[in-house]
C-alpha cells in the first residue's frame, strides 16, 4: 500500500495542466475515417480515431497548439486549439498520399517517403485492414521488391535483392526494435515472435544494404514491424477467422486464427497492453517424389533412387556386379503430423513520468509453435519457443533499449536422420545391403531373372525378409522386416529416434541458446541548429548452448561479442531543395577484423511544390559469418558440417575406423582421430579425388585451400525517383546495382585418414594419401569459406498507384534483377540468387464501394527461376497468383467481416525446392475493434 501511495504521489507530482480535445473525422461524402492519426505538431502525443471516426486526445501542453490530422488516401488538415476541451470536426479531402507518409527506418529520424534517401516500403494500418491475405504478414509479399520463400504454411522467409533462401540471414526484422532472429540459427522464422494482426500499427521495409546505421547483417535488407502503443490506441479488441487450406497432396483442412489485444491507458502517466494469438492448420504438405540422382522416379527402375521428400534413401552404397543401390525410404508425410500451430502473448507497461518527451516501456514476448525450416535437411520444429524481454526508454531525441531473446527447440529434430535411424531400428544398413547383394546375384543364378526383376527380388528380401521358393535356402536375416509407416511399431520406432539426440540412432536436436543486445541513440537536432547530427553505438552477445547437438559446445555453451558504434550528418542547401546525408558506422566481432561502413546520399527536391524528387545513394555494407558458420559441428552421416571459427578447429573431434586395408597394408591403426584441422588444411577437392578414382593419376589431385571464412562485404549504388502527379497519381522509380566481395561460401573437401596432402607424388607422405583415397580411408566435410569470385547484382523497379473514379485504387510494380560472376574464377561456387528475373505484380481495391463496403484484389506474376541450395536444386516454374477479399463494416457493433481467398483459381505451385507445393486457402474473418 505504501509503494502505491508513493507512486500516486509521485505521478500527482509531476502532473500538469489537462487539455482534452475531442471530435471526429469524416471525408467528403460524410463517412468517418477510422484509424486517422491525430498528433500534436511538433510533440509526440497523439491518437487515432475509432471505429466512428471519432477521437479524444488528452495533453498537457499549454495552449494554443495545433493538431494535425491525417490518413492513408486523404489530404492531412492542421487545426489551431485555442481553449481546453474545444471539440472539432475535421473534414479530409482525398488525395493520393502514399510518399507523403511519415518513415523514420530510412534515416532513423522522420521524414516523408517521397524525402527519404533510400528505397522504402511501407504498410500502413489501412493497408493492413484491407489485405488480401489471411495475415498482414502473409500480405507483405504484395509489396514491391519483396519476395517471399515458403517453407511451411507457417514459415515464410522475406528477402529482397537476391540471392535468397529459406533460413535468410542476409535479411533483418525488427519488432518494436528487437531482433527478431533465432539465436542459434540467426534468421527471422516467419511471425513466430512478432506481432498480431490487430496490434501492427505500420510496417518499413529497406531494401538493400542498411549497415551504415544498422551493422552487420542488414545486409539486402531490413524490415521493421512497430506495435501500437497503448496511450493512443486503447481498448479490447478481438478478431477470429475461420478458413480452408486445399491442397493436392493434403486434401482440403481446416484454418483456424483467433487474436485479443487489450490496452489501458490509466493515466497520461501509464498504461498497459497484452496481446494473445492462437493459430493453427495443416502443413502444405512436400509430397516431390523427382529423383536427386537422376533416373526414373522409385525403386522399380532406379536402385538408387533418392526421391527429394522421402528420406532415408540417401543412404547408398556401391555393391560390385550390382551397381549403386539405395535403401527404401519413407516420405515426409510419413515422419511427421504435418500439424501447424502458433501460440504469441506478448504484455507491455508503458511509464511517461514527464508529460510527453520521455516514455520507459518494459515488454515481454512468447512465440512457441511447430512448423518446418529447411535447411541442409528438413526439420520439423515442433513445440518450438522464443521469448524476448525489454527495457527501453525513449524520448524526443533519443532511446536507449537493452533485451535478451531466449529459445528452446522443444521437441524438435531433423527428418532425415528420423527415416536413417528408424530404417537402422529394423536392420543395420550393413546387413540390408548384404540381404540385397545375395538375393540379387542369387536370383539371377538360379532363377535366370534379368536386372530390373533381381532387383525387384532384392529389395523385397532386404526391406520385408521375405524370398522366392526357388532361393529360399538363403538364410534368414537377424534384422527385422521393415517398419511401415503408421504401424505399431513404425510409431514405436519413430518416437524414440525423434526423442534421442544422439545423431548414429536418434534425430532430435537441442537448442537453448541465447542472444543479448543493446543500442543506444541520440539526435542533437534541438541543440545543434546548422544540420542534423545523430550518434549511436550497439552490443550484442551470442551464447550457443546445443549441448553438442549442433556446435562444438560439448563441455558447455560457447559465447561471443559484437560491439559497433555510428554517426549521420544530414544538411539541406539550395532553399532547402539538397538533403545530404553521410553516414558512418564502425562495428568489430570478437572474431574478425573490424569493419567500416560509410554511406552518402543526396536526394534533390525539384520543381515549384518540390514534388519531383530525385535521389543517389552509395553505401557499403557487411554480413558477418553466422553461428553455425563458425562454430557448428554437426555429423551428417555421408559428410559432417564443421565451422571455421580458429578455436572450432581443434574443438571438433571425431575418431574413424581404418579399413581392413589401411591397417595391414598401409600399417596404420584400427582408429584414428580427426579434427576440423584436417577439414580446412589436409584435404582435397570433391571433383579430383573422383577424377583421381576414374584415373588413378595422382596429377588429377588437387589440394583445396580453404581460407577461414571471413565477413561478407557489398558496395551498394542507388537512384530513384519520386513524385506525385495531379494529387493522384504516385511514381517511384529505382534502380540499383551491387559488387559482392568475399561472399560467403560452402565447399565440400575429402580429407584423407592419413598421409599429408599435396602435389609431390614422390613424396612418402603424400603417397599414404593415395592409399588411404584408394582403400576407402575418406571423409567429406563441409567447410565454410569465402569464394574468391567477385559476384554483382542489378536490378530496377517501376511502382504506380493512382485514384481512378471516384475512389477506386489502382497499383502496379515491375521489377527486374539479374546476377553475375565469372566462373572461372571459383569453378565450384554456388551463388544460390533464387530470384525470378522478373516480378509483375498489380492491385485493384476501394475501402468503400458503398457505405461500409470495400473490397481489393491482389495479383502477383514471376518468370521461372533456378533455385540453388544445400538441399536440392532445380527450376522453380513460371506462377500467376490472384487473391481477393471483400469486407463490410457494421459500425454499431464496431465490427469488421471479411471473407477471403488466396491463389484463386489457381493450381499448387512452389516456390522453394523441397517445400511443400502452396495450395489455396479461404478465409472469413470477424474483427471487433473500438
Amino acid at each position: 500500500m505504501r509503494v502505491y501511495l508513493l507512486i500516486m504521489l509521485f505521478f500527482s507530482g509531476i502532473s500538469f495542466a489537462q487539455n482534452t480535445i475531442s471530435g471526429s473525422v469524416t471525408d467528403g461524402n460524410k463517412q468517418s475515417i477510422p484509424g486517422a492519426n491525430v498528433s500534436i505538431v511538433g510533440e509526440r502525443s497523439g491518437t487515432s480515431t475509432d471505429f466512428d471516426g471519432t477521437f479524444k486526445l488528452t495533453t498537457s501542453v499549454k495552449l494554443p497548439f495545433t493538431i494535425k490530422v491525417s490518413a492513408v488516401g486523404f489530404e492531412a488538415k492542421t487545426i489551431n486549439i485555442t481553449s481546453a476541451s474545444q471539440k472539432v470536426s475535421v473534414v479530409l479531402k482525398d488525395e493520393e498520399t502514399k510518399l507523403d507518409e511519415i518513415v523514420v527506418s530510412a534515416s532513423r529520424t522522420p521524414e516523408r517517403v517521397i524525402e527519404s534517401p533510400v528505397t522504402i516500403e511501407r504498410m500502413g494500418i489501412q493497408e493492413i485492414r484491407n489485405t488480401t491475405a489471411p495475415t498482414f504478414y502473409d500480405g507483405l509479399e504484395n509489396l514491391k521488391e519483396v519476395n517471399f520463400n515458403t517453407s511451411s504454411i507457417s514459415f515464410k522467409s522475406i528477402n529482397t535483392r537476391g540471392f535468397a533462401s529459406v533460413a535468410n540471414t542476409r535479411f533483418m526484422q525488427l519488432v518494436d526494435g528487437m531482433d527478431n532472429s533465432s539465436p542459434a540459427l540467426n534468421f527471422v522464422l516467419g511471425n513466430l515472435i512478432g506481432i498480431s494482426d490487430i496490434d501492427v500499427a505500420n510496417v518499413e521495409l529497406l531494401p538493400g544494404a542498411s549497415s551504415a546505421l544498422y551493422g552487420a547483417n542488414a545486409f539486402n535488407g531490413i524490415m521493421f514491424m512497430n506495435s501500437k502503443s497503448p496511450f493512443t490506441n486503447e481498448g479490447i479488441s478481438v478478431y477470429y477467422k475461420y478458413g480452408q487450406t486445399s491442397q493436392k497432396a493434403a486434401g482440403t483442412n481446416d484454418y483456424n486464427d483467433f487474436g485479443i489485444r487489450a490496452a489501458k491507458a490509466f493515466t497520461k502517466h501509464f498504461a498497459l497492453k497484452a496481446n494473445f494469438t492462437y493459430m493453427e492448420a495443416t502443413e502444405w504438405i512436400a509430397a516431390d517424389t523427382r529423383s536427386m540422382t537422376g533416373g526414373s522416379v522409385g525403386h522399380a527402375n532406379n536402385q538408387n533412387y533418392d526421391g527429394l521428400n522421402i528420406y532415408g534413401d540417401e543412404v547408398t552404397t556401391f555393391i560390385p556386379n550390382v551397381g549403386q543401390v539405395s535403401r527404401t525410404g519413407y516420405r515426409e508425410q510419413d515422419l511427421t503430423d504435418n500439424k501447424v500451430k502458433n501460440v504469441k502473448a506478448d504484455f507491455s507497461a508503458h511509464i511517461r513520468p514527464f508529460a510527453d518527451d520521455t516514455e520507459i516501456i518494459m515488454q515481454y514476448k512468447i512465440g512457441l509453435g511447430s512448423t518446418i525450416y529447411q535447411g541442409a535437411n528438413r526439420y520439423a520444429l515442433k513445440d518450438f519457443m522464443m521469448q524476448q524481454g525489454k527495457v527501453e526508454v525513449k524520448g524526443k531525441n533519443f532511446f536507449a533499449r537493452v533485451y535478451a531473446t531466449d529459445e528452446d527447440a522443444g521437441n524438435s529434430y531433423d527428418m532425415r536422420f528420423a527415416a536413417w535411424n528408424v530404417n537402422r531400428a529394423a536392420k543395420s544398413d550393413q546387413e540390408w545391403f548384404t540381404n540385397y547383394a545375395t538375393a540379387y546375384q542369387l536370383s539371377g543364378a538360379v532363377m535366370g531373372t534379368n536386372a530390373n526383376e533381381s532387383a525387384a527380388i532384392a529389395r523385397n528380401f532386404a526391406d520385408y525378409n521375405v524370398l522366392p521358393a526357388a532361393i529360399s535356402f538363403i538364410p534368414k536375416p537377424t534384422g527385422s522386416a521393415r517398419f511401415e509407416p503408421g504401424s505399431a511399431q513404425f510409431n514405436n520406432a519413430l518416437t524414440k529416434v525423434i526423442a534421442n539426440p544422439d545423431l548414429t540412432q536418434g534425430a532430435k536436436f537441442i537448442d537453448h541458446s541465447k542472444l543479448y543486445h543493446s543500442d543506444v541513440n541520440y539526435n542533437f537536432r534541438d541543440i545543434i541548429k546548422w544540420a542534423e547530427i545523430q550518434v549511436g553505438g550497439s552490443w550484442r552477445e551470442y551464447v550457443m548452448d546445443s549441448e553438442g547437438t549442433i556446435f562444438t559446445d560439448y563441455d558447455g555453451p560457447i559465447s561471443y561479442r559484437e560491439y559497433g558504434a555510428y554517426g549521420q550528418l544530414t544538411k539541406k542547401f539550395l532553399d532547402d531543395r539538397l538533403k545530404f546525408t553521410g553516414s558512418l558506422r564502425y562495428d568489430k566481432s570478437q572474431n574478425f577484423d573490424g569493419n567500416l561502413s560509410p554511406r552518402v546520399s543526396f536526394v534533390y527536391s525539384a520543381g515549384e511544390s518540390k514534388r519531383h524528387n530525385f535521389r543517389l545513394s552509395y553505401q557499403t555494407g557487411f554480413r558477418n559469418p553466422t553461428t553455425q558458420d563458425q562454430y557448428i559441428g554437426l555429423d551428417l552421416g555421408p559428410f559432417a558440417l564443421i565451422g571455421s571459427a580458429p578455436e572450432n578447429l581443434d574443438r571438433f573431434q571425431e575418431t574413424v575406423n581404418v579399413s581392413a586395408a589401411g591397417q595391414t597394408i598401409a600399417g596404420q591403426p584400427a582408429t584414428i582421430g580427426m579434427s576440423g584441422q584436417n577439414a580446412y588444411h589436409n584435404a582435397y577437392t570433391v571433383a579430383s579425388v573422383q577424377a583421381f578414382a576414374a584415373s588413378a593419376n595422382p596429377n588429377d589431385l588437387k589440394v583445396a585451400n580453404i581460407g577461414l571464412v571471413k565477413p561478407e562485404q557489398v558496395q551498394a549504388f542507388e537512384a530513384g525517383y519520386r513524385t506525385v502527379v495531379q494529387n493522384d497519381l504516385s511514381i517511384d522509380l529505382n534502380v540499383y546495382y551491387n559488387i559482392y566481395n568475399d561472399f560467403m561460401n560452402t565447399a565440400r573437401v575429402i580429407s584423407p585418414y592419413y598421409g599429408t596432402v599435396g602435389t609431390d607424388a614422390t613424396n612418402p607422405a603424400v603417397q599414404q594419401t593415395y592409399q588411404a583415397l584408394a582403400f576407402g580411408d575418406r571423409r567429406v566435410y563441409q567447410v565454410y569459406t569465402n569464394t574468391t569470385a567477385q559476384v554483382s547484382s542489378l536490378g530496377f523497379g517501376v511502382g504506380l498507384s493512382k485514384k481512378v473514379y471516384k475512389d477506386f485504387e489502382v497499383g502496379v510494380n515491375y521489377n527486374y534483377a539479374q546476377f553475375d560472376f565469372n566462373q572461372e574464377d571459383d569453378p565450384s561456387f554456388i551463388a544460390g540468387f533464387n530470384t525470378p528475373k522478373h516480378r509483375i505484380k498489380a492491385s485493384l481495391g476501394n475501402a468503400k464501394v458503398i457505405k461500409n463496403l470495400g473490397f481489393n484484389v491482389n495479383v502477383r506474376w514471376n518468370t521461372e527461376y533456378l533455385w540453388q541450395s544445400s538441399f536440392g536444386d532445380g527450376m522453380v516454374p513460371e506462377n500467376t497468383v490472384l487473391d481477393a477479399q471483400i469486407n463490410y463494416a457494421f459500425p454499431k457493433l464496431k465490427s469488421v467481416i471479411k471473407v477471403g481467398a488466396t491463389n484463386l483459381f489457381g493450381s499448387d505451385y512452389i516456390q522453394v525446392i523441397g517445400a511443400g507445393a502452396i495450395g489455396q486457402q479461404w478465409f472469413v474473418s470477424w474483427t471487433i475493434n473500438p
